[in-house]
């Protein structure tokens, strides 16, 4: 049985990555209290099939949901690619109708035709987002005008990961990305960054993109987009506590976890193992 006592903002991510979603999103809105859940030992998501990811993100959610979260944000691209959607039509309705799964990718893909101004748009992320095509499914939708080049990147994430995003071996990776990406379509003006690990290649992504080139990174934006939507509905803006509290579970090794998330909060943060499966 779930409670329906009022509960944190839950965020999940397959690893590390989501904590550029939580980062913005406490930044935007610190009174409220947040749940993050990294399902760090069964990562990355980025190359596993679609059934899979669905099993896992499932998973994840119903935990959130035990943990007393009555809004939970899937801060992962592959999680919003593959089971968002399959979760809020198919078991959100015999879980709890009124609680809610949101994504990343709309957010963004709403953003892009006020952006883009030669209507040449490409996407950076890994296998799975890119192979999914979620983002230009999402944009021909809302854009049909607009043309959507995509690149996976199966490496950006381990370099992140294995701190070694500023090392002179993320540049060969990066470089060799950007280029194929620019090779599809030279006319491209605006780059979703379609993984949330990928804000902390930045530096390294301007080094190698034209000038005059819009990178996107998600937090910001899904972060506004929260916002928004917590206003529009008070009706789950009165289910969430407000306390400036943080928490932090990992199917990983706590202590693992922590020395890592330090790398993208800046801070040292408190954690707890736990299991999902």
């Amino acid at each position: 049985m779930l409670t329906n006592n009022p509960g944190p903002i839950g965020l999940f991510d397959s690893g590390y990555g989501g904590l550029t979603i939580f980062e913005k999103i406490r930044e935007a809105m610190p009174e409220y209290d947040y749940l993050y859940l990294g399902d760090n030992a069964r990562a990355p998501y980025g190359s596993r099939s679609f059934e899979v990811v669905y099993r896992f993100t499932l998973q994840a959610v119903e935990k959130l949901f035990e943990e007393g979260c009555h809004l939970v944000i899937l801060a992962c691209n592959t999680a919003s690619a593959k089971a968002l959607r399959t979760i809020q039509q198919n078991d959100l309705p015999h879980i709890d109708q009124n609680r809610r799964v949101l994504g990343v990718i709309r957010p963004t893909v709403e953003l892009v035709d006020s952006i883009s101004k030669s209507k040449h748009v490409g996407v950076v992320g890994t296998t799975g987002t890119i192979s999914s095509q979620s983002y230009s499914l999402e944009i021909g939708k809302m854009f049909p005008h607009i043309k959507v080049s995509g690149e996976a990147c199966p490496m950006w994430v381990p370099l992140v990961e294995n701190n070694e995003f500023n090392a002179p071996g993320a540049d060969y990776f990066v470089q060799k990305h950007l280029d194929l990406l620019f090779t599809k379509d030279p006319q491209i003006d605006t780059i979703i960054l379609g993984c949330t690990h990928y804000p902390l290649l930045m530096d390294k992504i301007k080094k190698y993109v034209p000038s005059g080139i819009t990178l996107l990174a998600q937090g910001e934006y899904v972060a506004a987009s929260l916002k928004d939507y917590l206003m529009r509905h008070p009706e789950m803006d009165q289910k969430i506590t407000k306390n400036g509290v943080s928490r932090f579970l990992t199917t990983e090794s706590a202590a693992k976890f922590a020395e890592a998330a330090s790398i993208f909060l800046n801070q040292q943060i408190d954690v707890q193992q736990v299991a999902i499966d």
